[in-house]
């Protein structure tokens, strides 16, 4: 055939950087701090209620297509105790595969081809992809590194406005950068979004990792914004079983009814009997909670501090599961080639950052590092980081 095979708006998009690296991880047996996976499971009784779930027949046929009742009233009551927001699970509630389907139904849902999507970069890959397949523009507004964190031009965002927007896409705590968006900033994007009548749709997937004095704010929980915002929740990060892709949206019940329009015609539903455990897993009390960010945040430490001691420029995160870097340092310049070849330099897989910008060469010196693993792990990744300090 002479007509190319893949159409034209997924032309720009390969094999996605992290399926590479890992790969590249487990040719060379290097330690994958690429990918975003703990190498431990989260919270034996919540792996039992999965079990308990499969061993009762629940779940193990198709869930009902919004999700199963116990598990959005769950996402409800979660919203209501941490953030005030009240959502009615039967009409204000859907779960999806993962967050990467709540992403991907939202704007399928909700854009028209030509519709422009600002969104925060660097960004985490599928959103590029999924604003190409709703025949969306995406316009990009570029956190950078200032005073040891990435910041928000408010400036840059109100200019990347124009009447063909359509919705901001954020995402907070961010990924790969860790900043977290504050409150004087998520005003400042609720009043734009309120002033130009626009849709947000926000991925809060790293809400629960937090750290230091920063703390997650849900822009739907600002005057004006719940009628005009679909938030996007996850399991999958929080309790450490990310191979379950549960995720959830709330939202106005037209909102989650334009949602659920696209999402049933992606996988319909998924993931049964773990549904039945997330909804336990919601319910833990908060001293999971707290614990799971306060061992994160030492891991995050311990690979920072090793990072930093091998020659990195560290970008403290204040969450996620991700410290980014700058390898100017090393006296390295392109990001993608140095992550190619430390597998062979040092037994460690990163990923460059400049797959997550439009433009590689915003990112070509910034190289991101996983931290959500074993003490031992990290241990080890920092020692053979460390022969490039030497």
């Amino acid at each position: 055939m002479t007509r190319p095979l893949l159409n034209r708006r997924l032309a720009e998009f390969g094999t996605t950087i992290f399926a590479e690296m890992s790969a590249l991880a487990t040719r060379t047996g290097a330690i994958n701090l690429g990918q975003g996976f703990p190498d431990t499971d989260g919270p034996e009784e919540i792996r039992e209620a999965a079990v308990r779930a499969l061993r009762d027949g629940r779940g193990n046929q198709y869930p009902p297509g919004p999700g199963v009742p116990e598990l959005r009233t769950a996402v409800a009551e979660h919203q209501l105790k941490r953030y005030g927001l009240a959502y009615d699970p039967d009409t204000e509630v859907l779960v999806t595969a993962g967050a990467t389907e709540a992403i991907a139904a939202s704007l399928l849902a909700l854009l028209e081809p030509g519709d422009e999507v600002v969104a925060l970069e660097p960004y985490y890959d599928s959103y590029a992809a999924c604003i190409a397949m709703a025949g969306g523009t995406r316009v990009p507004v570029t956190l950078r590194p200032h005073e040891g964190r990435y910041v928000l031009d408010l400036d840059e965002l109100r200019a990347a406005v124009t009447d063909r927007t359509r919705l901001i896409l954020l995402n907070t705590p961010h990924n790969p950068t860790g900043t977290v968006l504050t409150r004087a900033e998520l005003t400042a994007v609720a009043e734009l979004a309120i002033e130009r009548d626009l849709l947000v749709v926000t991925d809060e997937v790293y809400e629960h990792l937090v750290f230091d004095d920063a703390s997650h704010l849900p822009i739907a929980s600002l005057p004006g914004m719940r009628e005009r915002t679909v938030t996007i929740g996850s399991a999958g990060k929080t309790f450490s079983f990310t191979g379950w892709k549960v995720g959830w949206a709330t939202g106005t019940p037209e909102l989650i009814a334009a949602v659920r329009s696209a999402k049933q015609y992606l996988t319909y539903v998924s993931a049964g009997p773990f549904q039945y455990a997330v909804a336990e897993a919601l319910r833990l009390p908060d001293t999971y909670f707290t614990g799971l960010r306060d061992d994160l945040q030492r891991k995050r430490d311990l690979l920072g501090d090793g990072l930093r001691a091998a020659g990195f420029t560290v970008y403290q995160p204040q969450g996620t599961y991700f410290i980014t870097t700058d390898i100017t340092p090393l006296g390295e310049k392109d990001a993608y080639a140095f992550c190619r070849t430390l597998p062979e330099r040092c037994g460690v897989v990163a990923i460059p950052n400049s797959v997550f910008y439009d433009d590689p060469d915003a990112g070509r010196t910034q190289v991101r590092f996983a931290f959500c693993k074993r003490d031992d792990v990290l241990a080890e990744a920092t020692s053979r980081l460390g022969r490039l300090a030497s």
